[in-house]
């Protein structure tokens, strides 16, 4: 099928911006939606144009009447100025396939016999005719035969005629048929398409599609998420990328679409999230890769990806629900505006976290991401000195996430969560081996590896703590919590006796998020430790002026390092600097 809008150039030349969107809304809801009913798949846009094939002559006819009906209905609507009318052309023939794209005179022909037919009708071929006669609800007229511009043998052409009456317009405009499209779920939810083979060479395809089916699956492993499975979501494949529809008939906020670009041993692979009803991007990025070891590539690649989109999600679902009126939140969202005021770290924000962590709860008690959250906002408290009674905050945030475990034990954030109380209280080796079960059920899990390094930094063991503190920053370099992995990795260099990198990194962290007391306080002794005592006095102060009240004693009650000599070392270095006694 070959079509094509009348007088293009002309409405081009009044209106290009507003030409071009009236053209993606006639596609959208008029072409696409025909295609998907009648096994039609799109091979090439040509500006104004579509090629597109099917696998029955009388499905591409029936398409071919529904997308000049749908047409016809929007027309109605609009002023004279606005209207677009497509001619079509059809012609049943071979072709020759390449990767995604068709060649071949069969392409040609139906091109040809496009311009043949009158403004909002349809031409095609004997071909045509003669696999359609009797089936459908049409008139076809023989136009005799006609000599085709670049066609050697004329063509023999019926102009195709029906009644409106005779076609009623399908209810909805969804692949799936009439019906409702399904509601949001109250968690984000995303769909991944199928990755397009860019490569020129369709034995390649089961390197795109095996980069998008990893995704699907390591991204079903955060129970955060909602995620479309592959079956549904691979029907788009082939199909012109309409977005804002994908979102719409699969019922989810958000899109991940990419391309895989293989040339020789080198492939480059993009990817791109979207924010499906306003087609905002989200996030993008492109990996360049030698095939030195094409499963390790995948692996490697799907994690990047994997790692980037989760963080990406929930940023932007924390901004959305900032801008939603407080007694209209449901469960997840006042989750997602508590995980906001948790990024932010002050003892304000802090406390706001905590009153909506626990109405989330209280709205959903069958879920955990409230738990979880209460939890770590209890241990912010705890750290930073805000928390009214340290054994009662104790207490509370391991309460939340023992619950947050017994909700879900598949839960790798609820894992993690126990396991920085369990740090907390002084059981470091039950928090490393439970970090390890959070890592182990969902890899791509920054908090997971972070929590590890923090019950490793509160074992003594700082040198070890700083691998999984540095693969947390790989994994989501723009998460909106990597203010605190920098933070505690700058703790755990000074556990391991590395001062001067130890105050690069609590530099970064409060260059990331200047609220922060305890890189204030990690920063005071790393330069204590340098001798550079003038330096560790003023940062003292800095720490002082967001934790007036702070002491030796309530240094050593909120830093549970588990062997003596550290947090003595630790305290002593904070002495040197002007930490009074009590």
């Amino acid at each position: 099928m070959a079509a094509d809008v009348v007088g293009y150039a002309r409405l081009m030349g009044r209106d290009e911006a507003g030409t071009l969107l009236r053209l993606k809304k006639w596609r959208s809801d008029c072409l696409e939606p025909s295609l998907a009913r009648n096994g039609g798949r799109v091979v090439k846009l040509t500006g104004d144009g579509v090629l597109a094939e099917f696998g029955s002559a009388v499905d591409a006819l029936r398409a071919a009447v529904e997308f000049q009906q749908a047409v016809a209905e929007l027309n109605a609507d609009q002023p004279d100025s606005e209207r677009m009318v497509f001619r079509v052309g059809l012609h049943l023939g071979d072709v020759i396939v390449e990767g995604n794209d068709l060649y071949g005179d069969g392409m040609n022909v139906a091109a040809r016999l496009e311009p043949e037919a009158l403004p909002g009708g349809i031409v095609i071929s004997r071909a045509v005719r003669d696999a359609v006669a009797g089936k459908l609800k049409a008139t076809l007229r023989d136009l005799g035969e006609l000599s085709l511009k670049n066609i050697e043998q004329p063509v023999q052409a019926f102009q195709v005629e029906w009644d409106a009456a005779d076609w009623p317009l399908r209810d909805g405009s969804s692949a799936q048929g009439p019906g409702p499209f399904p509601s949001l779920p109250d968690k984000p939810s995303i769909a991944v398409l199928a990755f397009d083979n860019m490569s020129g060479d369709p034995t390649q395809e089961y390197f795109s599609d095996g980069i998008a089916e990893d995704i699907i699956t390591s991204l079903s492993k955060n129970r955060g998420i909602f995620v479309i499975a592959r079956n549904s979501s691979y029907t788009y494949k082939g199909q012109p990328t309409d977005v804002s529809r994908i979102g719409r008939e699969l019922g989810v906020r958000y899109v991940l679409e990419g391309s895989v670009r293989r040339a020789g041993e080198r492939v480059r692979i993009t990817a791109q999230l979207i924010e499906a009803e306003g087609r905002t991007h989200i996030w993008a990025e492109r990996y360049d890769r030698n095939l030195t070891d094409l499963f390790a590539v995948q692996d490697d690649i799907t994690r990047r990806i994997v790692a980037a989109v989760a963080p990406e999600v929930e940023k932007a679902e924390m901004q959305r629900v900032r801008r939603a009126s407080p007694q209209t939140l449901r469960a997840w969202e006042c989750a997602m505006r508590a995980q906001w005021h948790l990024a932010r770290m002050t003892r304000e924000d802090i406390a706001e976290a905590l009153k909506l962590a626990a109405q989330a709860t209280a709205l959903d008690p069958g879920t955990t991401r409230g738990l979880s959250i209460e939890a770590i906002a209890h241990l912010y408290a705890i750290a930073e000195g805000w928390a009214p009674s340290l054994p009662q905050a104790v207490m509370a945030a391991y309460q939340s996430a023992s619950k947050a475990v017994a909700v879900d034990p598949e839960d790798a954030a609820a894992h993690a969560a126990l396991a920085a109380c369990e740090g907390f209280i002084g059981r470091p080796a039950d928090a490393i081996a439970r970090s390890q079960l959070a890592i182990d059920l969902n890899p791509n899990f920054t908090w997971a590896h972070g929590n590890l390094g923090l019950a490793l930094t509160f074992s003594g063991r700082g040198d070890e703590a700083v691998a999984p503190f540095n693969e947390a920053l790989r994994l989501s370099p723009r998460d909106p919590f990597n203010f605190a992995w920098h933070y505690l990795l700058a703790f755990a260099l000074f556990v391991a006796g590395r001062y001067e990198e130890a105050l690069q990194a609590a530099e970064k962290s409060l260059r990331e998020n200047a609220s922060v007391p305890g890189a204030y306080r990690v920063r005071a002794a790393s330069l204590s430790e340098l001798g550079r005592i003038d330096e560790a006095r003023s940062a003292l102060a800095d720490f002082l002026r967001l934790a007036p009240d702070a002491t030796v004693g309530s240094t050593r009650a909120q830093v549970p390092l588990k062997r003596p000599g550290d947090l003595d070392r630790y305290v002593a270095a904070l002495k040197r600097a002007g930490l009074r006694d009590s």
